[in-house]
């Protein structure tokens, strides 16, 4: 993984993790866990979306859109822990 890799996904997870905290209410860790929890979320959604058949393609936006839909389901499960 090149360094230009690196920043790319870092920047996708911040702005993923951002986003996924405005649209959970209550659930904004932080910046830095904002970018963590982008990051799990690209992830989380590189393996469960393909699965269910919801594919947007490649290129960044489509990125950033994978990464907050990861990123949101990792957000409200967390809500669900902490209340527990």
């Amino acid at each position: 993984m090149g360094i230009e890799s690196l920043v790319v996904m870092l920047v996708v997870g911040a702005v993923a993790g951002w986003l996924a905290a405005q649209m959970v209410a209550g659930a904004g860790l932080g910046l830095l866990m904002n970018i963590v929890v982008g990051v799990v979320g690209a992830f989380i959604a590189g393996l469960v979306l393909p699965t269910i058949g919801l594919s947007l393609g490649g290129g960044l936006i489509a990125a950033i859109i994978h990464a907050t839909i990861g990123a949101v389901i990792l957000l409200v499960l967390i809500r669900l822990i902490k209340r527990v």
